[in-house]
């Protein structure tokens, strides 16, 4: 069972910056494929980002000039988010499941990940 902690989410002005946090416990296997995923009401949750334990990553190309996902090892994963945007604001979710690397990068849709943390609310205002 994969237990995971996101951080890091607010109220910024359009232009700011915010950094996310997700730390991973409870998963000792070093193939893990973890992601970034947001939602407003009444939509599906978007992946925003995915990084894969070797390092392997992929961002959406509606935000790659403008975040960047990272990970400090294979168990805690940042999303750094700049020039944010009124519609950048979402609930944003980390999420996991153990892959290969070619799983991870291709895991565009919510339902390919099994473990979710509890969400970080971004609120961008013009």
């Amino acid at each position: 069972q994969v237990q995971l902690v996101e951080s890091g989410g607010g109220s910024v002005q359009a232009g700011g910056s915010l950094r996310l946090s997700c730390a991973a416990s409870g998963y000792t296997a070093n193939m893990l494929c973890m992601g970034w995923f947001r939602q407003t009401p009444g939509q599906e949750r978007e992946r925003v980002a995915s990084i894969h334990s070797d390092g392997s990553a992929r961002i959406t190309d509606s935000v790659k000039d403008r975040f960047t996902i990272s990970r400090d090892n294979a168990k805690n994963f940042y999303l750094e988010m700049n020039s944010l945007k009124p519609e950048d604001t979402a609930m944003y979710y980390c999420a996991a499941v153990p892959s290969t690397p070619r799983y991870c990068v291709n895991a565009y849709n919510h339902e390919q990940y099994r473990y979710w943390g509890q969400g970080t609310q971004v609120t961008v205002s013009s």
